[in-house]
C-alpha cells in the first residue's frame, strides 16, 4: 500500500500511530506493545515539521516516519527476543533442572522437548500479558 500524504494534522498522525500499534499487537507473539504517548508524538511531530506550520507535508511525513519505525522496532524486537528465545532457553534448562524432582521429572522426561518448550513459551507469554493486564 502506498500512503500519500497531502498535510497530516496532529490528530491524524495519532489515530495512524495508534492504529499501527493496533496492528503490531494483533500479530506479534508476547506482549502488547504500547503506542507512544500523546506528548511524544507531538514532540517527534515538532521536530519533524520544518516550516513550523503544525501539519506535516510528505517530506515532513517521511522523517517522522523513519523516526517512528526506528523507536518502534527496537521496542517490539525486544520483546520478541524475550518471547522468542529466552523462553525456549529457559524450557531447556527448566527440563533439565526437573529430572531429579520425584513425580515431575518422569512426566517432563517423557514430554518431546519441542512440545515442553512451546508450553514453556506459552506460560511466559501469558505471564508477561498477564502482568502488563496487572493480572
Amino acid at each position: 500500500m502506498v500512503w500519500f500524504v497531502n498535510l497530516c494534522s496532529f490528530e491524524e498522525l495519532y489515530i495512524a500511530v495508534v492504529l499501527v500499534y493496533n496492528d503490531i499487537n494483533k500479530r506479534l507473539p508476547g506482549p502488547h506493545f504500547d503506542p507512544p504517548s500523546k506528548e511524544q508524538v507531538r514532540a517527534m511531530m515538532q521536530a519533524c515539521d520544518m516550516n513550523l506550520d503544525g501539519e506535516l507535508d510528505h517530506e515532513e511525513f517521511v522523517k517522522f516516519m523513519k523516526q517512528l519505525t526506528s523507536d518502534t522496532f527496537i521496542v517490539v524486537s525486544q520483546g520478541l527476543i524475550i518471547t522468542l528465545v529466552v523462553a525456549p532457553t529457559v524450557a531447556m534448562a527448566t527440563k533439565k533442572a526437573t529430572e531429579g524432582v520425584p513425580g515431575v521429572g518422569k512426566v517432563v522426561q517423557k514430554l518431546p522437548t519441542s512440545i515442553y518448550a512451546s508450553l514453556v513459551t506459552l506460560a511466559i507469554v501469558w505471564f508477561q500479558t498477564g502482568r502488563q493486564d496487572g493480572y
